[in-house]
């Protein structure tokens, strides 16, 4: 593969039909599509209540166009997000070299598939950096257009072969890992998230979360991140509709409307303003006081949920 070539875009989609037109809506208003490769993972329903939805989202996705060329893969049992995701992406980077990874549940920016294709290219033989990041929930102005960073979004990234290749779906390794080096605090971004309690919970088989694992496991190895401080990629799932999400407007983002250019950083290390500015917005909205306003909230308004 060479760097001219585009990587090949991965959707996992499961039963939300409108969320996966949309995505596919603001992904063909990328011009780099009708040279991209598209491989839609529709997973398999759980029951028979969600079986109509996933044949409508199967029907959408077996009628686009736009591409130029595209493979659907129909999972015939429900194999759940994580496995999903873990063998899809271990498929086609392994066939590929590099892949772009979306979820029905985000909008994407029309310059999301020009920063991400130029990332993979300036970034492909730089060992330190093992992902790439196309969203930003923090709102922060003082971020750069792009920066380094110990940390691993999964709402519209992209990550090379030599990459995946630290993926460990081992929770219990990945903790051992962390608590032997004493990294458990820096993991939580000093506290001010409970990225350590997850992985834990995942452990537990309280979640069943593949994007703890790929965190954990770039951080462990210490594997930066290439993130953007202007989004392209907003997350609008937290609407009751999935399975795996939850925060409300927590996590809002507005959609940037001009190019993001890539230039390659140097050196090679973390931004630590940037990590500060990542433990401030954690801490302000997930720190104690703030979810005892947000269970508060939601009793009030009959909201049990956790």
């Amino acid at each position: 593969m060479t760097d001219n070539t585009l990587a090949p875009i991965l959707l996992f989609v499961y039963n939300r039909p409108q969320h996966t037109r949309r995505l596919l809506d603001s992904l063909l208003a990328n011009d780099e599509c009708r040279l991209s490769s598209l491989y839609v993972y529709s997973d398999g329903a759980r029951d028979e209540a969600s079986a109509s939805a996933v044949a409508e989202v199967r029907a959408i996705v077996h009628s686009v166009t736009g591409f130029a060329r595209i493979e659907v893969i129909e999972r015939e049992n429900n194999m759940g997000l994580a496995a999903n995701v873990i063998e899809g992406v271990t498929t086609q980077v392994r066939a590929h070299g590099r892949v772009i990874v979306l979820e029905d549940d985000l909008v994407l920016s029309p310059f999301f598939l020009r920063f991400m294709n130029d990332a993979l290219s300036v970034y492909a033989d730089e060992p330190r950096v093992g992902h790439i990041q196309a969203c930003d929930f923090t709102g922060d102005p003082s971020l750069s257009d792009t920066f380094l960073i110990k940390f691993t979004g999964s709402w519209g990234w992209a990550t090379w072969e030599r990459a995946w290749r630290h993926f460990n779906p081992d929770g219990k390794q990945l903790l051992a890992r962390l608590e032997q080096t004493r990294q458990t605090s820096r993991f939580d971004f000093n506290g001010a998230y409970r990225f350590t309690r997850m992985l834990r919970r995942q452990i537990a088989g309280k979640n069943n979360s593949w994007a703890i694992r790929w965190n954990a496991s770039l951080f462990v190895d210490n594997i930066l991140s290439l993130n953007v401080g202007r989004s392209l990629v907003a997350n609008v799932g937290f609407d009751g509709s999935g399975t795996n999400c939850g925060g409300g407007n927590l996590y809002a983002s507005n959609l940037a409307q001009h190019p993001i250019e890539v230039v390659k950083i140097t050196p090679i290390e973390e931004n630590m303003e940037a990590r500060r500015c990542f433990e401030r917005y954690y801490r302000r909205n997930f720190g104690f006081w703030p979810r005892v306003k947000r269970r508060i909230i939601r009793t009030i308004h009959g909201d049990f949920r956790k």
